[in-house]
């Protein structure tokens, strides 16, 4: 039961663009919403913190003041759950050491604050209220800034022995490939991500004469919704590249079924909002190079939540289980 006195709580979902903070009632009704810049703020952590509760104020103001908030989840890349803390996040300029990011928000609000990664926090909204809903074993992909993973096993999150387990964006899928963000060479995340769709647009163009809408665009400021638009139009280079992006998600989907033998693989994010332009490839290339034993046994869903809803949600959760954890809210459960 949640108490009368405290009946919202704030999810944070931090992306590697955008931070969508939502204050949410026991009911999973995001009452109030606003959003911050990730990048920038001179790409000081502090600073990052300092100018979303500038913003975040005006909604806790909303609902009532702070004392009407029981307490704060936060989703966010490279998130440990078990020390709240933001460790080497290479989308994040102001992430890429360790950043104490619950504590701070904590102790600027006053309230109990949990973190988990970003990717975790989006599959837990999609098993309450979503595509998993009912689930037990499925693997949450995230198509952003970069590619992010959430994996639930007998209904819980892995987390590992050290909070930081699912990190598949990361696996090597191209040996001496692209470098990644995180410095390694050849990883999913170089590929597959929004960026990586922008990378592969570049490089097909530089080094091809192949005519595609995308050369009417300066080759350094195209993004993976221009390659979306463009393929929308038929252009051939545009769902060239939307096929060389799914072929390489579904032949990873194939390996990381090889350890877990998901229900479904939920895809969540900006790209799955090319349809079957990038869903389509990802289904073909995942039953041509499964393991016959796994073959025609997931399902390859797109998230039915939209982009921000999930993680903000799910972040959501995680507030309502530190509420509990430091007996803000009343008895044992969520009425």
């Amino acid at each position: 039961m949640i108490s009368p006195e405290k009946p919202y709580v704030i999810g944070l979902d931090l992306g590697g663009t955008n931070s969508v903070f939502g204050i949410v009632d026991a009911d999973a009704h995001v009452v109030a919403e606003t959003s911050v810049k990730t990048r920038g703020h001179n790409d000081n952590a502090q600073q990052y913190v300092d100018d979303c509760l500038v913003e975040l104020r005006k909604i806790i103001d909303q609902v009532g003041g702070i004392e009407k908030i029981s307490a704060m989840g936060i989703g966010a890349p490279n998130g440990n759950y078990y020390t709240g803390c933001i460790e080497f996040a290479p989308n994040l300029s102001w992430g890429r050491e360790v950043v104490p990011l619950a504590k701070m928000f904590s102790d600027a609000l006053g309230i109990p604050v949990a973190m988990t990664n970003d990717a975790n926090a989006a599959a837990i909204g999609e098993m309450t209220y979503g595509a998993a809903k009912g689930m037990k074993n499925f693997i949450m992909i995230t198509l952003g800034t970069g590619v992010g993973s959430g994996i639930v096993v007998n209904g819980q999150m892995v987390y590992g022995c050290d909070g930081m387990a699912g990190e598949l964006g990361h696996v090597i899928v191209e040996k001496d490939g692209r470098e990644c963000g995180c410095g390694r060479k050849g990883c999913l995340e170089a590929y597959c991500s929004a960026t990586g769709v922008a990378r592969t647009a570049r490089e097909i163009i530089s080094k091809t004469d192949k005519p595609t809408l995308l050369r009417e665009i300066p080759l350094d400021q195209i993004e993976s919704k221009d390659v979306s638009i463009a393929a929308a139009k038929g252009d051939e280079v545009a769902k060239e590249i939307f096929e060389f992006t799914g072929r390489m998600l579904g032949e990873a989907c194939a390996n990381f079924a090889a350890f877990n033998s998901p229900e479904a693989f939920i895809f969540f994010g900006g790209l799955t909002k090319a349809g079957d332009l990038i869903m389509e490839p990802i289904k073909r290339a995942y039953e041509e190079t499964v393991l016959k034993i796994y073959r025609g046994k997931a399902k390859i869903l797109i998230s039915q939540l939209d982009d921000a809803k999930a993680a903000v949600l799910g972040a959501s959760a995680l507030g309502w289980e530190v509420a509990m954890e430091k007996g803000v809210a009343l008895n044992q459960g969520i009425a």
